[in-house]
Parts: C-alpha cells; structure tokens; sequence
C-alpha cells in the first residue's frame, strides 16, 4: 500500500495526513500524539475513526497540523483520518457516517460588523 494523504478542516484548522501501514503510530508535527495532545479527552476525539473500525494499531499517521486552537485542531485531524480511511476501503463510509465522523462542521466564528463591537453585541443605546 502506498503512502494515502487526505485533507481535514475545522474552524481555522487544517490537517494534512499521510496513512501508511504500520503498528499504529501517530505523528503530529514531528512530535507524538500523546505530547502534542496531552488531554485524554484530544486523544480519544484524535482516534474515534480507528476505534470505529478497530484500525489502531493498523496504520501509522503522519500528521501536518495548522491554525485554530487545539480543539479545532483535533477535529480537523479526526475528519482527515476519516477521509483517509475512506480512501482505503470505501466499504468504511457508511460506518462512519453514521458516527458523523464524515461531515465537515460548517461552524466558523462569526465576522465582526462595523459600528459594534464584536459580531453580534451592540454598543449601549443612549437616547439622551
């Protein structure tokens, strides 16, 4: 099998990731996936796709990460994982679809509009 790549997304996040048969080793900008993400709770959104498929200790993951928070970023990784699986064996998608592991979240911060302080709040209304 030769080296599978896919594309993930979230708020300003984008994961790179290149799939390659191996003994389940993640690699996150050079650095593992237990130091780049040391909450427990990342590492788990991290590996839902493999858990899925009971495919963790099928492929090593080579990850590019960028932008956005580490939220986001765990996210984005999460949907290039599941995209890259995808690519290996299409029967794999409806599975995870199911779990929504498929759907890039279309959420994104809001734009800040002019004479207003943020996006949505008003400055204070003086009638007098």
């Amino acid at each position: 099998m030769e080296k599978i790549n896919a594309v993930g997304r979230r708020k300003a996040a984008v994961a790179r990731v290149y799939v390659d048969e191996g003994a389940g080793k993640i690699t996150i900008n050079k650095r593992s996936l237990e130091e780049y993400f040391p909450s427990p709770i990342l590492q788990f959104i991290v590996k839902q796709p493999l858990n899925a498929l009971e495919a963790v200790e099928k492929y090593d993951i080579k990850v590019n990460i960028a932008g956005g928070g580490y939220k986001g970023q765990a996210e984005a990784l999460r949907l290039a994982i599941a995209r890259a699986l995808v690519k290996i064996n299409p029967e794999d998608k409806s599975t995870l679809r199911k779990q929504g592991f498929m759907t890039r979240d279309p959420r994104a911060v809001e734009r800040k509009k002019p004479g207003q302080p943020k996006a949505r709040k008003r400055f204070q209304f003086s009638k007098r």
